[in-house]
């Protein structure tokens, strides 16, 4: 039976893997930070494991658990929105942390595993890494990391049999909104210079859910995908995950970025 690791599966995408590959016949080891997100997981039939995707200690010991490993799926990470300015360097440390030295962190634990078996590493990146949007800067930085990260790792995987796909989803049905809005609500306040943008700045947070594609549906793509004898460098699913880079690459920056300053208020003066 083929083994898979899943980070982040508290909810949303990685809860959806997690069920998709295990109805589909893996064994999937599945990871949450929180206790009760574990126990919910555990009650599911999956093996859970508590981890924080930055203890290096923690990932060793997984490591040592696991042996071999067929396919590693870097998923865990959330969106910090609010303007750049806001938030500072703190806020980008915290979200490179997450969203990009994990990714780096877990591949590199658990290489030994993955080079025995000669895995798949999915990485999860983001449309917004490839279409940039105001308000949210560092989520959008982040994940266009995770691009670069993924086309490096690529090249230097291969002489070890193990493949590389990076995913770009598109709007899918998730907690994301949910999540982002909290965290901007923290940035939020009247001292701020963007205060009279403050609606803006919220209707940004709520932009992953227009008209989502299910989780299940995103989680189905991305299955059948890594079960390829070779599976794609890249994997766009979800609504707006092909137009949207096709926007980027195709319309002139000036042109974008004055349709997004449109949208989001930046046009008047502050």
């Amino acid at each position: 039976m083929p083994n898979v690791l899943i980070t982040g599966c508290s909810s949303g995408i990685g809860r959806a893997l997690a069920d998709t590959f295990k109805s589909a016949g893996f064994d999937v080891w599945a990871s949450a930070r929180r206790a009760d997100d574990v126990a919910a997981l555990a009650a599911a039939g999956l093996r859970a494991v508590q981890l924080d995707v930055n203890d290096s200690a923690a990932l060793q010991h997984l490591a040592e658990q696991l042996g071999e490993l067929d396919v590693l799926v870097n998923n865990a990470g959330y969106g910090g929105m609010g303007p750049l300015l806001d938030g500072g360097t703190e806020a980008m440390q915290r979200q490179f942390e997450t969203n990009v030295f994990s990714v780096v962190g877990v591949t590199q634990a658990l290489f030994p595993a993955l080079r025995r078996s000669k895995g798949l590493v999915v990485n999860i990146g983001s449309v917004s890494g490839v279409l940039v949007t105001p308000f949210a800067g560092a989520y959008c930085a982040s994940k266009a990391a995770v691009h670069a990260l993924s086309d490096a790792l690529r090249m230097e995987l291969a002489p070890f049999g193990i493949r590389v796909m990076e995913v770009q989803p598109g709007a899918i049905n998730t907690q994301f909104a949910k999540n982002a809005g909290a965290q901007a609500e923290q940035l939020i306040n009247e001292q701020s210079p963007w205060w009279p943008l403050r609606e803006s700045i919220r209707a940004r947070t709520q932009a992953s859910q227009n008209k989502p594609t299910p989780a299940s549906v995103f989680a189905a793509h991305v299955l059948k995908a890594a079960q390829q004898q070779q599976p794609p460098r890249l994997l766009r699913s979800g609504n707006g995950s092909r137009v949207l880079p096709l926007m980027a690459a195709l319309l002139p920056k000036g042109l974008l970025e004055k349709a997004l300053k449109k949208r989001f208020g930046l046009n008047g003066s502050l």
